[in-house]
């Protein structure tokens, strides 16, 4: 099956349409051991997970096909590359959000970035799903904020966050994601992931400081089409099972 067969921003369209939530796994490649891959698999199987992303604000290994080929050994979820810069694209992948970092001001993640990896994607069959990515502050410093060199939106700013929000829908941004950061102390505020996703026509995706199941419902209740879950699960593979 060629990548672009998966229709990854048709099903996510389609999954809002019928209100089905969707929830993706993220991997960070510098934190996976190639080694307990098909423990990591099996868990991922086991979950309810409907998508995996893949990335990472540095990712300084060199694992990233090779881990996408070990995992689609074994798994069937779509694969989307997650990317902090355009080192991390891999033909193997499924799809990428071509991620523009509307919450700050540094032109390397607004537009600098995406012109280096525009040459690389035309190369590739990979998915691009034009995202606008919003980082929201979280009540610590994230690698994402100190990567980019940029200032989170304040959590208390809902009219900012919408606005950004809005102003990336207008640029013709496929999904919109409110990102409180890997490690966030605090997730994204459920007033404004509700303020959000009432007023944008197109996908939101929530992620960030999620660390229960609980905070992932009430993502879902506050509007959120799709919500991303990294470090809980890298911390706690067993994340999901139904005993905890």
């Amino acid at each position: 099956m060629k990548n672009k067969d998966k229709d990854i921003y048709g099903q996510i369209l389609l999954a809002r349409s019928e209100n089905r939530k969707l929830l993706a796994i993220l991997l960070d490649p510098d934190k996976i051991v190639l080694e307990d891959i098909k423990e990591l698999i099996l868990k991922i199987n086991q979950s309810p997970a409907t998508h995996l992303f893949i990335g990472g604000s540095l990712v300084e290994n060199n694992i990233l096909d090779e881990l996408i080929l070990k995992i689609k050994l074994n798994c069937n979820l779509p694969i989307v590359l997650f990317p902090g810069n355009p080192s991390q694209i891999s033909s193997h992948a499924d799809g990428i959000l071509f991620l523009s970092l509307l919450s700050g001001r540094n032109p390397d993640y607004l537009i600098s970035h995406q012109v280096k990896a525009a040459p690389l994607l035309k190369k590739t069959q990979l998915e691009i799903i034009s995202t606008g990515y919003i980082l929201i502050e979280s009540g610590s410093e994230t690698a994402v904020e100190r990567v980019s060199k940029t200032k989170p939106i304040d959590r208390e700013n809902i009219d900012k966050a919408l606005a950004t929000a809005q102003a990336g829908e207008m640029l013709g941004n496929k999904l919109v994601y409110l990102e409180a950061g890997s490690g966030a102390k605090y997730s994204v505020p459920l007033e404004m992931i509700t303020t959000v996703s009432r007023n944008i026509g197109i996908p939101l995706i929530v992620g960030g400081g999620i660390v229960c199941l609980q905070g992932i419902q009430n993502a879902y209740d506050a509007g959120a089409d799709l919500v991303v879950i990294g470090t809980a699960f890298e911390n706690d593979v067993a994340f999901f099972n139904p005993t905890k």
